[in-house]
């Protein structure tokens, strides 16, 4: 992961990814092909629609059902390290999904605790 080179000094741990905001989240899934977050998306939007009654819309229609899919999928992954590099599975990828049509910019919090790799 080039935005956390420290992962190459850790034989066996966790890296811990935390978006620092409501109206998005993070998930892990298929990343080899782009037709899944699409799809992802579609899925997403037909399971929590903006047309929905909201009480909520001071930031615009897509505000809440915003927060309602942030809160579906979670504001954090959790992924093992091992031999300084992620143990994700071969077609895994972290997504940050963002729910709203216009998102700004995001913050995340990356911890990463382990065993140093060792050197002979």
């Amino acid at each position: 992961m080039d935005g956390v080179p420290e992962i190459a000094t850790v034989q066996t741990g966790l890296l811990h990814v935390f978006i620092q905001h409501t109206s998005a989240s993070l998930t892990i899934n298929e990343n080899a092909d782009p037709d899944v977050r699409v799809d992802f998306e579609t899925a997403m939007n037909h399971a929590v629609p903006e047309s929905l009654p909201y009480v909520h819309t001071l930031e615009g229609r897509d505000d809440m059902p915003a927060h309602v899919k942030a809160s579906m999928m979670g504001a954090s992954v959790q992924i093992p390290v091992g031999g300084g590099r992620l143990l994700l599975g071969v077609w895994q990828g972290i997504y940050l999904c963002e729910h709203r049509n216009h998102g700004g910019s995001r913050r995340l919090v990356l911890t990463l605790t382990g065993d140093a790799v060792k050197h002979s």
